[in-house]
């Protein structure tokens, strides 16, 4: 029997979830292993010494530690059929991906953080700076697509659905006061989808669990 990928994760990391949802959307059969931060298995240590989640050991013992490519293989891997990988590759779900990957995560981090960081703006200011950098031109693709890829969704609607998640629930009140009518639309549309119900099921720590399918 071909062994089954492993996944280490974290419910609440959004990278995790990006990479749980990739995979249980490609139809991907794999086992999780839910960690405690505080006490990271010496077996994700030694494959992946950087200490964060996600990482997946593929069964020919190949190693992904980026969200981003275990994303990639799974859609890949699984031959794309339904095109979420190839939909995700415009130039401009490009730039929006790059965008929330660095300048939004930046400011998310400092917004909802703000005592991890020496010397950081106000938490309004971040929060400010988040919504220029992606929200307002994620609201502004949304308004005539729905999703980032036209009617369908694509890879990267489910990379920084993640993370628009994370920020909105920093001041659960503030976004919903935000014109932002087309991104909540499609942010409230993602909570509720099955897909992204299933990628958060409880696994019970510290033990490795063959994930649900969707």
């Amino acid at each position: 029997m071909t062994p089954t990928p492993l996944l280490y994760t974290y419910r609440r990391c959004p990278y995790a979830m990006r990479a749980r949802m990739a995979l249980l959307q490609a139809g991907v059969a794999f086992d999780a292993f839910e960690i405690v931060l505080r006490d990271k298995p010496a077996e994700m240590l030694a494959l992946s010494p950087k200490g964060t989640v996600p990482v997946l050991r593929l069964p020919d013992g190949q190693v992904l530690e980026q969200s981003l490519d275990i994303m990639r293989w799974a859609f890949v891997e699984t031959g794309d059929v339904e095109g979420w990988w190839a939909r995700a590759q415009s130039a401009a779900n490009l730039e929006l991906l790059a965008v929330c990957d660095g300048a939004f995560k930046h400011h998310l981090d400092r917004y909802k953080y703000p005592e991890r960081f020496d010397g950081v703006d106000s938490r309004a200011h971040h929060r400010e700076q988040a919504v220029d950098v992606l929200l307002k031109p994620l609201n502004a693709q949304l308004q005539s697509t729905g999703q980032l890829a036209g009617q369908t969704p694509c890879a990267t609607d489910i990379a920084i659905f993640p993370f628009v998640r994370q920020f909105a629930a920093v001041e659960p009140g503030w976004l919903e006061a935000h014109p932002l009518s087309a991104l909540k639309g499609w942010l409230s549309g993602w909570r509720s989808h099955a897909l992204f119900n299933t990628a958060m099921t409880k696994l019970p720590a510290q033990q490795t669990t063959t994930f649900p399918t969707a």
